[in-house]
């Protein structure tokens, strides 16, 4: 690891410290919350669509967010340790094959849906949580 990259994971550490950012793939639904600043007010506003990509590394990392807006397709890059970004919300996690979903740009309606991605998990797992849950309630 060089000096540059050393320097960049250690402000990516500050960054990260009172700005918690979830795990997201392209095809996930997002709700990105977004600085915006009129005059002398800033406000919050909430931007939800679908990351259809993600590009970049450590600092400079950026996502697409496209979504439907009165019959308009709109596409959003925020940079994902921007000043601009305040929050990341996972609202849906979607199952695709491409890391860039370019091709939703041209779809309308149901082609342009993406299935959902279900997370399973073993019996073992399960059993242990439900264990360690039983046995932190009767203590």
């Amino acid at each position: 690891m060089n000096i540059i990259e050393t320097l960049e994971a250690k402000h990516v550490e500050e960054l990260t410290k009172d700005k918690a950012i979830p795990d997201f793939r392209p095809g996930d639904t997002l709700k990105v919350n977004v600085r915006i600043k009129e005059g002398e007010r800033e406000r919050l506003q909430a931007y939800e669509g679908v990351c259809i990509s993600r590009s970049g590394k450590s600092l400079n990392q950026n996502f697409t967010v496209r979504k439907i807006s009165y019959g308009e397709g709109v596409e959003r890059v925020f940079s994902l340790y921007g000043p601009s970004v305040d929050s990341i919300e996972v609202v849906r996690s979607g199952r695709v094959r491409r890391s860039k979903l370019y091709y939703l740009r041209s779809r309308r309606g149901k082609s342009a849906r993406i299935t959902e991605r279900k997370t399973f998990t073993s019996k073992k797992a399960s059993k242990a949580a439900d264990n360690t849950e039983a046995s932190q309630s009767d203590a």
